[in-house]
């Protein structure tokens, strides 16, 4: 069962771990702050009922050399963790199953230079497709037929089926996780899984465990599902992993099955510390999905942390990554409420209050005091608080809480379903569009962005898609007029903009051209804090700095900006217009010539940024965030 073992003080923690593990741990904790997660997507059309295996390798004098693989049951997205370096990627289609690429199977490999990689956190690489098996002659294919076979069976692809009773979810593999979140990582990943194929009539229930926690800490909950309405899905993790990190890759996985699934509801149970991964996910990632209506039940969260957290930061030989996010008052917890739940989303805050109080200790449910469970900014913004009489394990076995939670999904469904008591006008959207990039590598996914006349951020809807996606209908679309977009990077959508109206219980239709642009944009990351940013860790753009302006100079072309009163905020904006421009804390260039270019960026009270960029149109290419060093 789970248990927050982020109580373990300094000396306990000594007497808990042996000398080596404590070693191990100390090793674990630094590389996760010195990796970085690559993600992206492999398209493989003709890899069907066969595994993938994607490899990032790093460039090296004597060649590519392998950094991270892994495997993947079906095309979609994926992560590999990798050292600073210069990376590309190989794949190939494991027909014969023997973890090795073999001639004739379909495989390809990155385009153009390795990208280089310098801070931990989040690298999203360019879509990749497999294909005839051109990856064999490029200097990556060639290299990887030297490569060990791989010998992992384990997808970490969204949605991979699973057994509830594998040992990847044990009790112990979930404690492995929270002790060596890096090796964890490396070896099966962490991932949103299914125990049955998807069933579009039913709504998915994703169950998030807590510290040293595991998907069997939910049996019951599953075993008293109402499954002819819900499908259970687990998100399971290294729990001693930054919280941060995981509420990125947890919208990662959601990302990929909406996309692919089209679901318009999906709720989550989430026990202790899974219960911060969710709401940051929905703080910081919520709004960069399609329209969802949820329910987010919380148990036992310790939502203003631990001080046994802090103690252990401060004075542990050896420091679990997650305890940093755990500290009360740190970066994490005091802006974990900064950004407000998305609208349709409710959450039930249910806590446990049977604990032993004291004199060094509050009251509390064995493990998380009353005070962190019932923090005010939580309380504030669930439509229901409930106590149980239950410590901090038990609430997962109570059939009392088990009853509460299928009627509390039952409930937000209803609630869900109507507004008012009337059903709420809606519609649908059919978007065509259509590539015109013969032989060029795979574009991005698109994002149809609809807002309303008039309206700002909070008035508009960004929807992902697939190239699937192309003249099927999506929605529902709340009734109204729209001015809608298409935005996929490094092209031009043509027209740049339409007004559509929405009419309820109507399919509107659009349709798109999609050239390519060569472009740059990019934005001012938040700074690192005390510690640094961990292994896929998102870093949101920066409130405090302040750009003064922004020069792009090469390939013939030299373009300067300045931020404008009334100059937007919102990237998708500038990507939309197609018109150079600069904001408080990002920067946008298009059309610009396939070439080599010099940025120049200047903020006040910081020192000039200067990097070098290669832009070719209709290829994207990553840019991480950039961070400004004060003077």
């Amino acid at each position: 069962m789970s248990r927050l073992l982020v109580r373990l003080t300094a000396t306990t923690l000594a007497l808990a771990l042996s000398g080596c593990a404590l070693v191990r741990l100390d090793r674990e904790s630094k590389a996760f702050y010195a990796s970085a997660v690559l993600a992206g997507r492999i398209e493989a059309p003709g890899c069907t009922g066969a595994p993938l295996i994607v490899a990032a390798w790093q460039a090296r004098p004597d060649g590519p050399a392998l950094a991270h693989r892994t495997l993947l049951h079906e095309p979609g997205g994926f992560e590999l963790v990798v050292p600073p370096g210069r990376y590309g990627l190989f794949a190939f289609c494991d027909r014969n199953r023997n973890g090795a690429p073999d001639p004739g199977e379909p495989s390809g490999a990155s385009a153009g230079e390795p990208v280089a990689v310098a801070d931990a956190g989040v690298v999203v690489m360019p879509d990749l497709a497999v294909g005839d098996g051109s990856g064999e002659s490029t200097t990556a294919g060639r290299a990887a037929a030297a490569w060990p076979a791989f010998t992992g069976h384990h997808s970490t692809q969204a949605g991979a089926l699973a057994d509830l009773d594998a040992p990847a979810f044990s009790a112990e593999n979930g404690r492995r996780g929270y002790w060596e979140p890096m090796a964890f990582f490396r070896e099966t990943g962490g991932n949103l899984y299914q125990l049955e194929p998807y069933d579009p009539k039913r709504i998915p229930v994703i169950f998030a465990h807590g510290a040293t926690g595991s998907a069997q800490d939910f049996r019951g909950f599953f075993d008293h599902l109402d499954r002819t309405r819900y499908q259970a899905w687990f998100f399971q993790y290294p729990s001693g992993a930054s919280v941060d990190s995981m509420a990125y890759l947890l919208y990662w996985k959601v990302f990929g099955l909406q996309v692919k699934y089209r679901f318009e509801k999906v709720h989550f149970v989430a026990h202790s510390m899974g219960g911060l991964v969710v709401r940051r996910f929905w703080g910081r990632h919520g709004q960069q999905l399609a329209p969802l209506t949820s329910s987010f039940i919380s148990l036992s969260t310790p939502w203003a942390g631990e001080t046994s957290a802090e103690t252990g930061v401060k004075h542990a030989p050896a420091v679990v990554p997650s305890w940093r996010d755990m500290e009360p008052g740190g970066p994490f917890l005091v802006s974990l409420f900064d950004t407000p739940l998305p609208a349709g989303v409710d959450h039930y805050l249910l806590f446990g209050y049977r604990g032993s109080a004291g004199l060094t200790r509050p009251n509390n449910d064995g493990v998380v005091t009353l005070a962190s469970q019932l923090r005010g900014p939580a309380q504030a913004e669930a439509k229901l608080v409930y106590g149980f009489d239950e410590d901090h394990v038990s609430i997962l076995s109570s059939p009392r809480v088990w009853a509460l939670v299928n009627t509390l999904l039952a409930n937000a469904d209803t609630a869900a379903d109507t507004a008012a008591g009337a059903p709420r006008p809606a519609g649908r959207v059919e978007t065509t569009f259509a590539f015109d990039n013969p032989g060029g590598p795979p574009p991005g996914l698109p994002w149809l962005v609809l807002r309303r006349p008039g309206g700002g951020t909070a008035d508009t809807l960004v929807i992902p898609m697939s190239a699937a996606d192309s003249g099927r209908p999506i929605g529902p679309i709340p009734a109204g007029v729209y001015d809608t977009s298409l935005v996929v990077p490094a092209f031009k959508a043509e027209p740049a903009v339409q007004r559509l109206r929405v009419r309820n219980d109507r399919t509107a239709a659009l349709s798109f051209r999609l050239v390519p642009r060569g472009e740059l944009a990019g934005y001012i990351g938040a700074d690192d804090g005390a510690f640094g940013m961990a292994a896929g860790g998102f870093r949101p753009p920066s409130r405090t700095v302040r750009i003064t302006s922004v020069t792009l100079a090469g390939a013939g072309v030299s373009r300067h900006v300045v931020p404008r009163e009334d100059a937007a905020t919102d990237p998708a904006d500038c990507t939309v217009s197609g018109t150079d421009a600069a904001f408080p804390a990002g920067f946008c260039f298009f059309d610009l010539p396939a070439g080599e270019y010099e940025l120049t960026i200047q903020a006040k009270g910081h020192r000039p940024h200067v990097s070098r960029h290669q832009v070719t149109p209709g290829r994207p290419g990553p840019m991480a965030p950039v961070v400004m060093v004060a003077e």
